[in-house]
This record gives C-alpha cells, structure tokens and sequence, in this order.
C-alpha cells in the first residue's frame, strides 16, 4: 500500500516536472494605447525617472515605498532603484533612449525573487496621437513556468500595464491640452490597433 502511493505521488511529481519543462522558455508581455499627444510629450514622460513615478502603476499601490535615483536624470544610464512591501525590491536602468521613438529598460528585481527581465517602450506618430507600446520580455525560468500553470502571468502584469497606459494617457493628454484625468481612452493587447472609444477600456 506505501508502495503504492509512493510510485502515484513519485508519477504526480514526474508529471508536473515535465509539465513545467514544456512551457515556453521565453516570454513577453505588451500593451499598447493610443494618446492624444504628440510624442515628444509623451515620451518625456518615460524618458525622465522622475516622471515616470507619476504614472508608473507600481508607484500607486505603493506610494510610501523607499526610491532613489542615481546617474543622469534623463536617457542612458539612468538609474532607479525601489524596495518596499507591496512592490518588492529591485532596479531599473534605462539602456537606450531614441528621442520620442524608443526607450529600454533593463529590469532588476530583487524580491520577492531575483530575476532580470527587459521592458521598452516604443512611440509612433499616428496623426494628432501618439501610439505608445510597452513590453516586457524576459527568460522564464523553471519557478516562473511553474506559477504560470496556476496563474495567468500575461493578464496579471497586463493588468498593470493597461492601468500605466491609462494614468500615461491622462498626464500626457492633461498636458498636451486634448483630454484629462475624466477623458480616459481604451488600452488593447498588442496586435489590436485601439478605436478611440472615450471613457472604456478592452481587454
């Protein structure tokens, strides 16, 4: 009987193992938004680390997390570095910077586990807006793969993204004089090019 439910348990184990090895090695997240702003408004906004916390998601839940700054305010070589509760802890340095085309990040974290992914954020001039994109891309490693059976990663961090864009869109728009905080647009996967639809949000 012990024999028995120890070869049961011992398959369980083997069978989950090879689940977990069969997932993607490598993924990436992204979301995208169209802005009513031009795109050297919008990209100061990510440009400058600064600013960044004035939208960034992560900095909403947890306001009162520890920040600190380093290197040069704006483009390459910029540094931000977070630790708190909620957020965890890691780094953020921003790796490339095209004007009001492209901006990377090389994405640090530290806990709640250490893992080193890249973020971009990519603008295009789309008329009077500004079609903004960001993605995150990263190896998964075997815990990541294994969490990822029970949670669905792309629409948990998506989430975050869409509410980034969201709080982006109002700063930008807010500044650009085209909308505000109560003229929120539609944030979409990539891949589905948003209509302007004032006030809603596709998932």
């Amino acid at each position: 009987m012990i024999t028995t439910i120890l070869l049961v348990v011992a398959a369980c184990v083997a069978l989950f193992i090879l689940l977990v090895a069969l997932r993607p090695s490598h993924f990436r997240i992204t979301r995208s938004a169209n802005i009513s702003a031009p795109p050297e408004i919008v990209f100061a906004h990510v440009n400058d680390l600064h600013l960044f916390q004035d939208w960034s998601p992560w900095a909403k839940k947890e306001p009162e997390a520890e920040m600190s700054f380093s290197g040069p305010r704006t483009g390459a070589g910029s540094v931000c570095a977070w630790r708190g509760k909620k957020v965890g802890e890691g780094i953020m340095t921003l790796t490339e910077s095209r004007a009001n085309e492209l901006v990377r990040f090389r994405l640090e974290f530290v806990k709640p586990f250490a893992v080193t992914n890249t973020a971009e954020f990519a603008f295009v001039a789309d008329g009077p807006q500004t079609e903004v994109t960001w993605s995150m891309s990263g190896e998964s490693r075997f815990l990541c793969k294994a969490i990822g059976l029970f949670v669905n990663m792309d629409k948990m961090c998506g989430r975050n993204f869409e509410q980034g864009l969201a709080n982006l869109r109002a700063i930008a728009e807010s500044e650009a004089g085209t909308g505000g905080p109560s003229d929120m647009g539609k944030t979409t996967p990539a891949g589905n090019r948003p209509v302007l639809a004032r006030g809603s949000f596709a998932y």
